[in-house]
């Protein structure tokens, strides 16, 4: 499958559904820079990168979503562009709770159906359980798809499960420090 560049920022989704295969990869994290941006401090030096698989496959549109198409007037749509997405990595973030850098493991595994455009996605989007995107084209952004879905797998008060080091447990403890050295 031709590319634009080794990462696999773009992809063809009709070709990809055409040959039937999945896709890999991995992308360094330097590369997903609005992931990196959540803990930029962190040595990304060694770092795996993010494996990913893509599939994409040709599907029967079902009933209720064909009728949704003729209720907009365009024709009833036999069959719809769907996109398996699997992400497995460890990405920089923060912990709320002692403010340190860490990496967190995530993993995403989704389907998406593909629509002409917004005024689709906008009328089908409550009437169906799949995530929908719009295909703009015969190139698909997957970079931005891949740091999309890790950024909304990121757990929202992201913490170690254990912190590196004690936490402060009154104002005037540094670190933790204040009990250590009452105990001595």
């Amino acid at each position: 499958m031709e590319q634009s560049d080794a990462f696999y920022d773009w992809i063809d989704l009709e070709r990809l559904a055409r040959s039937g295969q999945p896709l890999r990869g991995v992308q360094p994290i330097e590369r997903l820079q609005r992931v990196w941006a959540e803990a930029p401090q962190l040595d990304a030096q060694g770092h795996p990168g993010v494996a990913w698989q893509v599939r994409a496959q040709w599907r029967e549109a079902s009933s209720p979503v064909a009728a949704a198409l003729r209720l907009l007037g365009g024709a009833a749509a036999t069959r719809q562009l769907w996109l398996h997405l699997r992400v497995q990595g460890a990405v920089p973030l923060v912990c709320q709770r002692c403010l340190e850098p860490f990496w967190q493991p995530l993993e995403v595994d989704r389907w998406f159906r593909f629509v002409a455009d917004e005024a689709a996605a906008w009328a089908e989007d409550e009437r169906c359980e799949e995530d929908l995107l719009v295909a703009n084209g015969p190139r698909f952004d997957l970079r931005s798809l891949i740091e999309d879905e890790l950024l909304l797998a990121a757990p929202l008060a992201p913490m170690h499960e254990r912190c590196p080091r004690p936490l402060p447990l009154s104002a005037g403890d540094r670190l933790g420090l204040a009990d250590a050295e009452s105990n001595v």
